[in-house]
């Protein structure tokens, strides 16, 4: 019986420890392909990231279907920090529709820059 409960343990710790067969985090499927994508990455306790909040969600309706708008918390996509170089956070990151990396704020970005953000890269062809 000890022994049947240590292949366990020992099977579950490795699939535990392998990223391999780890659950794929979020911020992987980032940027959207071929939309035009406002990355915010965040954590739910930070004052700035409260006070951007319903700034997004606002974003998300009014871009519905024509720009991908995500907020990734940090402490639930660890590797969000090392696959976005992030310095601080919140960090906003743009990426035109190609997913290349167009422009990037760190700290409160208020919603009429990232409005003009979101409209010049809807615009850009």
């Amino acid at each position: 019986m000890k022994t049947r409960v240590c292949v366990w343990a020992a099977a579950v710790l490795l699939w535990l420890m392998c990223p391999a067969w780890a659950a794929e985090p979020a911020s992987a499927q980032l940027p959207v392909a071929g939309m035009v994508t406002l990355v915010d990455v965040g954590a739910a306790s930070c004052k700035p990231c409260k006070m951007m909040a319903p700034l997004l969600e606002e974003l998300k309706g009014e871009y519905q279907g024509r720009a991908a708008v995500v907020f990734v918390d940090m402490r639930f996509d660890r590797q969000a920090a090392e696959r976005f170089r992030l310095k601080a956070i919140p960090t906003q990151i743009f990426f035109d529709r190609e997913g290349n990396e167009a422009y990037r704020h760190i700290g409160f970005l208020d919603k009429e820059t990232m409005v003009l953000m979101l409209n010049k890269l809807l615009a850009a062809r």
